[in-house]
């Protein structure tokens, strides 16, 4: 993989902090010392309920933006609840293969990637502007000539994370049917680890352009449009299924529908409509699984793609 100069990289190291260790972030490490996994020892019916989120915002804004529903979910269910942050969507995902979690907030791919593989189960999913779909957004700085996705050829461009949907497979299967690769489409390209260190560094010029998560741009734009306000929009993907809460496949059945019971009905209480018109979140419906089947399509045709270019 090409990556980016070193006076590139020094740039973003200084001016997009969102993943460093320098963030007041709540992180609960699932390791020991030694690097093995550490063993948790479950206690009864008051033991925390763990439910992990990744970092796809900043640690800190993640930690603050949830706090107040996981405290919401844990008085509903008469149960504590910790949140488990992790940097990647990777790490989420190992947490919920390991049975390691009870829930989690995850992206459209890592549930496609991770109900295939070990068998994690849709629990809920939000509702966002009345539906329960996203897009990914290509972007690039408001007072940039680029107006279009080819226009990035030969730019240095942000993706977010490997396993994001928005920030990384709909970027990269866009280009596969350009017979193209970012190796040989970008002249230098990074992977930030979260949409609003990406949104930044487009804002900043640190890169040329980026692909985000729509709903967290909407999010930014809305509430705090410092970064999105020197970005615009040049390409809009098609609507993909929004990404869901799920549960890990070891799952205690009761719990399992406990969860869903107490995310389902949030929104019919005041409190619960206050927490939740904070997250832009409508309300929790079910979802089915096929509303991901176009993840799977682009995710099988980049997985199979060859480039007839040479590279």
């Amino acid at each position: 993989m090409r990556t980016a100069g070193i006076s590139f990289i020094l740039a973003l190291l200084i001016s997009v902090t969102g993943c460093g260790q320098s963030e007041d972030a709540v992180k609960i490490s699932l390791l020991t010392g030694s690097g093995k996994t550490a063993e948790y020892a479950r206690t009864g019916n008051n033991e925390k309920i763990r439910i992990a989120i990744g970092a796809m915002i900043s640690p800190r804004k993640t930690f603050v933006l949830y706090e107040n529903l996981f405290n919401f979910i844990g008085k509903e269910l008469g149960q504590p609840i910790e949140l488990i942050q992790r940097n990647t969507y990777t790490e989420v995902n190992y947490l919920l293969k390991e049975n390691k979690v009870d829930a989690a907030f995850i992206c459209s791919l890592p549930y496609v990637e991770g109900s295939k593989d070990f068998g994690i189960e849709l629990l809920v999913a939000p509702v966002c502007f009345g539906k329960p779909e996203y897009f990914s957004y290509i972007i690039v700085h408001k007072n940039s000539p680029i107006d279009s996705f080819e226009g990035l050829r030969g730019k240095t461009f942000a993706f977010t994370d490997t396993m994001s949907n928005t920030g990384a497979l709909f970027p990269i299967y866009s280009l596969a049917r350009m017979d193209e690769t970012p190796m040989s489409f970008f002249r230098e390209y990074i992977y930030t680890y979260s949409h609003d260190n990406s949104i930044k560094s487009v804002a900043d010029r640190i890169v040329d352009g980026a692909a985000v998560d729509s709903l967290i741009w909407e999010y930014e734009n809305r509430n705090n449009p410092v970064y999105t306000s020197s970005t615009k929009i040049i390409c809009k993907s098609e609507p993909f299924g929004i990404p869901p809460v799920v549960v890990p496949a070891g799952i205690d059945p009761v719990l399992k529908e406990k969860l869903k019971t107490v995310f389902l009905g949030i929104h019919e209480k005041e409190e619960g409509r206050k927490i939740l018109s904070m997250l832009m979140i409508d309300k929790f419906v079910e979802i089915d699984d096929s509303r991901y089947d176009s993840i799977r399509t682009m995710y099988d045709f980049t997985a199979s793609f060859k480039p007839r270019k040479k590279q």
